[in-house]
């Protein structure tokens, strides 16, 4: 009798195990052709008949759904038939992260690493739960993981380089991007937004030879990305090659009267940096050509240490100089509530070096102003 009841168990047991397989391997066929609603509609309910894998397919099928709660549920229904498979946990995780639970996401993706301790993508969602909870630390570190295993996406490069970015540690974070650079194709969404920071890395050591061809890269790929063009318009007139920079000039120019810029580039654009005195002074050029009325073309900004303005030099249109036949813009000074005016005068076809000059004058003292005007008080 003990054996027909053990062979009626061991029958049940196999059909059973078969059922599981079956349902299994059709849940992996509709899986494989993104039928995720189907997945839904004919499983759902029949979780208590599913194996692991089942659940978590069915989870998936959730997760690409976007159904959070429900992915989470069949995630926890999978976990506890099999503990020891990395990839409930991991979707899971990965789940709270989207939803902006990162401190219960985090032991998730522990127990995935865990269990499975060579794939970079449980290192790489570790590091975004630990990057949104400004862990900042231990998000490098969990992404420095991801990077030492073999075939890591490019996105935890690109986070390292963005995290070293904000950390200042430039050094390190241009390795980082010339890293994920080799990780994408020009395709990427994200390609762009590397060179830039390239370039813009390469541009602050100095390395002007290595800045340009990554952002002529980009504007080769996308000719509306206007940033691209005041940076090379900055790499020109630091070497003094100022032909070079006209063209793209003249297309911020363009994009303006349009209405296409945005953000710092609506009213002006920075067209020079250098130190003086251990000061950084930034070169702005303002789009504003004609008026009736006093205006500012260029503007000299002249920053502390903190990167803070301290004050401006700035050339001024001036209607009545040029009614007069005289020049277009005087060079002016605003300190404080003070405002200065002096005897130097350009108009539209003067050279850069000599204004530049001018202003340095101006810095050292060496000219003095022809006029100084305190809350509206001439003196």
């Amino acid at each position: 009798m003990r054996n027909i009841l053990t062979t009626v168990i061991l029958t049940i047991s196999s059909l059973t195990i078969f059922a599981q397989d079956k349902i299994t391997e059709e849940l992996k066929t509709l899986t494989a052709n993104n039928q995720y609603d189907k997945i839904i509609e004919l499983y759902a309910s029949k979780s208590k008949e599913c194996s692991a894998r089942a659940l978590y397919l069915i989870g998936q099928a959730y997760y690409m759904k976007e159904n959070d709660e429900k992915c989470i549920k069949f995630m926890n229904l999978s976990i506890e038939k099999d503990p020891n498979d990395p990839a409930p946990y991991y979707i899971k995780a990965s789940t709270l992260n989207y939803m902006k639970n990162y401190e219960d996401a985090i032991p998730c993706f522990l127990e995935a690493i865990k269990l499975k301790k060579d794939d970079a993508e449980f290192y790489s969602g570790l590091g975004d739960s630990y990057t949104r909870l400004e862990k900042n630390s231990l998000a490098i570190e969990a992404y420095k993981k991801a990077t030492e295993i073999k075939d890591c996406s490019f996105r935890p490069y690109s986070m390292l380089g963005q995290l070293y970015l904000d950390l200042a540690q430039n050094d390190k974070a241009l390795e980082a991007y010339y890293n994920a650079k080799s990780k994408i194709t020009d395709k990427s969404d994200s390609y762009i937004n590397i060179l830039f920071n390239i370039g813009l890395l390469e541009s602050l050591q100095g390395n002007y030879e290595k800045a340009e061809p990554n952002f002529l890269e980009i504007i080769k790929l996308d000719s509306t990305d206007y940033h691209s063009y005041a940076k090379l318009i900055q790499i020109y007139y630091h070497r003094g090659e100022y032909e070079k920079a006209k063209p793209y000039k003249e297309k911020l120019y363009t994009a303006h009267k349009k209405g296409l810029l945005k953000d710092n580039l609506v009213d002006m654009f920075c067209i020079d940096q250098f130190k003086w005195n251990e000061k950084l002074i930034q070169v702005f050029e303002r789009y504003q050509e004609n008026s009736t009325d006093i205006f500012e073309k260029l503007r000299f900004y002249i920053k502390d240490a903190n990167g803070k303005i301290e004050y401006k030099i700035q050339t001024e249109y001036s209607p009545i100089s040029a009614e007069q036949g005289g020049a277009k813009y005087l060079l002016c000074m605003t300190k404080g509530n003070t405002h200065s005016t002096f005897n130097i005068g350009f108009n539209d076809d003067f050279k850069y070096d000599d204004l530049k000059k001018s202003v340095i004058d101006i810095l050292e003292n060496k000219v003095k102003a022809a006029a100084t005007t305190t809350f509206g008080t001439k003196k």
